[in-house]
């Protein structure tokens, strides 16, 4: 099969070391989908893993996790997809990525995609849903919309014209009661915002709290940084409300950070990652699958859009590469995707 990867002999971990290869075909556990991969997106966990992770010299390193493809084969202890089965889903961390024509895939992380949307246009959501997902239902466990009879408050999101903030803050409008307050700091990524919209949005430039007070809204009871944690954290605790809670995904340097600063307000502090779940086989392992399918319903019903922005053409190495430039020049809105094989 083709398939784009990198391997152990690279001298530095530029984008130059993502080339086009041929790959034998997956081998299929029991309980796994194998997917004909139609399209793909690029995530930050991407790059990173590429910058950290030297194979051995022999080995090839196959990234990439957000996918939407065909069932193409099913192990022989999966029950409820069939070959064909137009699927979505963001796979494994300890697996080889879905940078390749045909990808292994664990049954319980994968939902049929939305009928309504190009693979293209699926593929752009899986990682990004998930996590979005996960910081608010699990990790901060807020309430669904009409399960809280407390007054209404406030959740700040800063970073959110990202991949992640792109699908977050459609989540925040359309299943919770919260009023949503998002950041950025360039005009097209607030204009961006509004699309989904987002009616109160600041730049995480400047003092957030003294933005904050200028909209006059109800107590931030929530925070969930997306970015650059290290220069909003001490922002972020002086704005939250006592025994207020912060979540966030990125990985400031414990030296940046005062977690001591948390106390004081009784606050608490979250970390999300996506592949928690698939990293230890947990008991709920399953909920990725489930959460996809419930996504793929409000995408149906028009009430979650995608957040693709680029796609740049077919799944060659060289698109792959540019899409990695673009994140990691750390100005993207939304989602690259690559769609089809050149």
């Amino acid at each position: 099969m083709r398939a784009i990867a990198y391997n152990g002999s690279r001298s530095d971990s530029n984008v130059d070391c993502l080339v086009d290869v041929v790959l034998p075909n997956p081998e299929l556990s029991p309980g796994d989908l194998l997917v004909r991969v139609e399209a793909v997106s690029v995530n930050p966990v991407d790059t990173k893993v590429r910058r950290r992770e030297q194979p051995a010299p022999e080995q090839w390193r196959v990234l990439g996790w957000d996918a939407a493809g065909r069932v193409e084969a099913i192990g022989s202890a999966v029950q409820g997809f069939a070959v064909g089965d137009p699927v979505w889903y963001a796979g494994a961390l300890d697996r080889p990525g879905c940078n390749s024509e045909l990808h292994a895939v664990d049954h319980r992380l994968v939902a049929r995609r939305p009928a309504t949307l190009s693979a293209a246009e699926a593929a752009a959501l899986p990682l990004t849903a998930i996590t979005a997902w996960e910081l608010l239902f699990d990790r901060l466990r807020l309430p669904r919309r009409g399960a809280s009879s407390h007054p209404r408050r406030s959740l700040l999101v800063v970073g959110a014209a990202g991949g992640v903030g792109s699908i977050l803050v459609q989540l925040v409008r359309e299943l919770t009661d919260f009023t949503l307050i998002a950041t950025a700091s360039r005009p097209e990524s607030q204009a961006w915002l509004q699309q989904f919209g987002v009616e109160h949005c600041i730049d995480h430039r400047q003092p957030l709290a003294a933005q904050l007070a200028a909209l006059e809204l109800s107590p931030v009871s929530h925070a969930i940084s997306l970015t650059h944690t290290a220069d909003h954290f001490a922002d972020l605790v002086e704005l939250l409300e006592p025994q207020g809670a912060l979540a966030l995904i990125d990985d400031p340097d414990p030296h940046s950070i005062d977690v001591l600063a948390l106390k004081r307000k009784s606050l608490s502090l979250h970390w999300e990652l996506m592949f928690t779940r698939s990293l230890y086989q947990t008991p709920d392992l399953a909920k990725q699958g489930e959460l996809l399918q419930e996504l793929a319903g409000l995408v149906e019903a028009g009430r979650i859009r995608s957040t693709l922005t680029h796609c740049l053409g077919p799944i060659t190495a060289s698109h792959l590469r540019e899409a990695h430039q673009r994140l990691e020049s750390g100005s993207s809105i939304g989602k690259l995707v690559l769609s089809g094989w050149g």
